[in-house]
């Protein structure tokens, strides 16, 4: 058994968890590895931000980590554990499982100088790396995100985000008001989004008159949320080589989040 490192699940924590991954194979030999474990050394990478490699020694071989963890982003774990935690907590808040309005928005970050897929450069946040498009609800959970290039304008982004939120279907079905920034503005974006998902597009600015820090209605929350993830060492940069470990990197933090809240 591993040190009580702050990152490991409780035993509550790990039973919520337990009967969303998947059974062991059939055939061959049985599993030996314990899963809880594996779980935990996941989480510790995530939020201490070390490599795999770098796993302590009193965890699972970083090796079997590993496998674990890419088979789950392969065959959609983490995406089921991550939309599962999010429902039930919707639920014990005494909200409906699918939100009625959801913000979107994006952060620019770097990557670390090994990375070279989908890499770009925001001249608005003079940032190279990687941008997340996410869309939350109003209690700032996760709905849905999209990583790309930093170099990739909000209003694409965006799209690709709300087309991945629709495509949940009926588990979205009450979805019909987006809230966003400036950086979203503009007929074609707010048109596309009526005419092909059914839903508002509600701009909220700044106030011109304002100087400094100012608490911006709704969007408040989806920055609220960016704060969250970079509780995780491992999403301060991004040190993923393909996108898609990117996005499950986030996921597994706001797992972390979420499970801590449940149990």
């Amino acid at each position: 058994m591993s040190k009580a490192y702050t990152s490991n699940l409780t035993r509550d924590q790990f039973e919520l968890i337990a009967p969303l991954l998947p059974p062991a194979k059939l055939g061959g030999r049985p599993r030996t590895v314990c899963l809880w474990a594996v779980l935990n050394a996941i989480f510790y990478l995530v939020k201490q931000g070390c490599s795999w490699r770098d796993l302590p020694s009193d965890f699972p071989a970083w090796q079997t980590v590993y496998t674990y963890y890419r088979r789950w982003v392969n065959d959609g774990t983490w995406d089921v554990i991550h939309d599962r935690l999010r429902a039930w907590i919707r639920v014990s808040e005494g909200r409906p499982e699918s939100p009625s309005e959801v913000i979107l928005d994006s952060q620019s970050v770097a990557t670390a100088p090994m990375v070279h897929r989908a890499v770009g450069f925001d001249a608005a946040k003079k940032t190279k790396g990687r941008k997340r498009h996410c869309v939350v609800d109003t209690l700032g959970l996760v709905m849905a995100v999209v990583i790309t290039a930093a170099s990739v304008g909000e209003r694409d982004g965006g799209k690709l985000a709300l087309h991945k939120l629709h495509q949940m279907g009926a588990a979205m079905a009450r979805i019909y008001l987006v809230w966003v920034d400036g950086g979203y503005s503009g007929f074609k974006f707010l048109q596309w989004t009526m005419d092909t998902l059914g839903w508002i597009v509600e701009v909220v600015l700044r106030p011109k008159e304002a100087k400094g820090f100012v608490l911006v209605k709704k969007r408040w929350i989806v920055e609220r949320t960016f704060g969250w993830l970079r509780w995780s060492r491992r999403l301060v940069q991004d040190y993923e080589q393909l996108p898609e470990n990117a996005e499950a990197m986030l996921k597994i933090a706001m797992i972390r989040i979420m499970v801590r809240r449940l149990a």
